[in-house]
């Protein structure tokens, strides 16, 4: 790599990014509703936080739709909405073949990421996922031979200096191997990152958890209070190294459940079959993945593709009116309303209430893994708030820019690198 282009400002997207002065860290804390915080708060178990919020950056931001874990990865590390990357889900139906496809592909990735982008330019990047159907997106256009390093805590035995930049990242952390639906996913994630910052002292770490803990568990239980007090103890000890410390959110989590513990589900395939004839129409949920014990693949936003039989005005007039439905849409106005690219996007969108969430047929979701805990997931509106979080305050450009809008998620990596004093 030419030594000329290092410290040169990197240009992505629209946003200039100064070359960092020191490390900087952004931690994606998947499905953590701003009630995790406030909880936390009120409980006293999250000084670092409480802190970075008083004496650094705080707000609350409007994550990308739908609010899903994929789609919001790709808008943080790229600075963009779906729309420029391209990434809008887990899955879609692609138009010519009518298959289901797997949105987690980095030829599907449209953007450079800022990873990327630094990289190129010099920067030794590190990124950390607990899952491994993100790495290679993130790892899109970073030069592995040129000591950078990209890996997830599911395969974190099977690390190489080929593929990943480090071989067996085991003994990293001193930790075994975590189990995929475990809190200690997560907390893998940033003791590596934590290591990885003190023997190496790389410019940029993404490192992205996972919302296991979320799932199961709401703000204030003792599970979700000892996952947030192990987080906040490694948000700490990133500061004490001498990072500079950006927390974002994918997306947030609400319950959706019935009185009686049941999940409150609008089995939309289902009754789209009744009024319309089978195979009139099918509907994909984005939110499936090959890991859905902790939410049974359902989730607050779907999409619908007519078939023969069926006309998206006919079903938009019909959803509409169902129970638990807050808003549907047609392909052209979803894309316009959350920014996303038209030919990934379903012939209707259909989004559900807060309280509620939409599967496909009854018979085809697994609701085993549910049993013994309420329902908590999301995907749809009511779940796109995030907290938004940075361990410096932000000088008074950004601190502006804040006051006169709503901060979007995606701009975590342009205030915690060009934002701070």
């Amino acid at each position: 790599m030419p030594s000329t282009l290092k410290n040169q400002d990197v240009t992505l997207n629209g946003t200039t990014y100064q070359w960092p002065s020191k490390p900087v860290v952004v931690v994606c804390i998947d499905g953590s509703d701003p009630a995790y915080i406030e909880q936390g708060i009120k409980d006293g178990i999250i000084p670092n936080i409480e802190k970075f919020m008083k004496t650094g950056f705080y707000t609350i931001a409007d994550g990308t739709m739908p609010s899903f874990t994929c789609p919001n990865n790709m808008s943080i590390v790229t600075g963009a909405e779906p729309a420029v990357h391209g990434i809008s889900g887990n899955f879609y139906l692609e138009p010519k073949t009518r298959q289901a496809v797997v949105m987690t592909g980095p030829e599907l990735l449209r953007s450079s990421t800022v990873l990327a982008e630094f990289a190129k330019r010099g920067a030794k990047i590190v990124s950390i996922t607990s899952k491994d159907k993100l790495r290679l997106q993130l790892q899109k256009g970073v030069d592995i031979s040129a000591g950078n390093i990209s890996f997830s805590a599911q395969y974190a035995d099977r690390c190489t200096l080929e593929e990943n930049g480090i071989a067996n990242a085991l003994h990293l952390t001193g930790m075994p191997q975590p189990d995929m639906y475990s809190a200690e996913l997560s907390l893998f994630v940033l003791e590596a990152g934590i290591q990885l910052l003190e023997q190496r002292r790389p410019d940029i770490l993404y490192l992205s958890l996972t919302d296991f803990v979320q799932h199961k568990y709401a703000p204030g239980e003792a599970a979700a209070n000892d996952f947030y007090k192990n987080l906040d103890d490694a948000f700490g000890r990133l500061v004490e190294l001498g990072a500079t410390v950006g927390l974002i959110a994918d997306h947030g989590m609400n319950d959706k459940a019935k009185e009686d513990g049941s999940p409150n589900v609008i089995w939309l395939q289902d009754l789209l079959d009744r009024e319309f004839g089978r195979d009139s129409t099918t509907v994909i949920c984005p939110i499936t993945d090959p890991f859905v014990a902790h939410h049974g693949a359902l989730g607050g936003f779907v999409r619908v593709y007519c078939n023969e039989g069926a006309t998206p005005e006919g079903v938009l007039r019909f959803v509409e009116q169902l129970p638990g439905v807050e808003s549907a849409y047609d392909k052209a106005a979803a894309a316009t309303e959350f920014e996303l690219p038209p030919d990934r996007e379903g012939d209707v969108v259909v989004i559900s209430e807060a309280g509620a969430c939409i599967g496909s047929t009854e018979a085809a979701h697994d609701l085993e893994g549910l049993k013994g805990h309420r329902l908590r997931t999301h995907g749809g509106v009511s779940e796109r708030r995030v907290p938004f979080i940075v361990s410096e305050p932000a000088n008074d450009e950004y601190q502006s820019r804040a006051a006169s809008r709503t901060v979007k998620s995606h701009e975590i990596f342009d205030f915690t690198i060009n934002g701070t004093i």
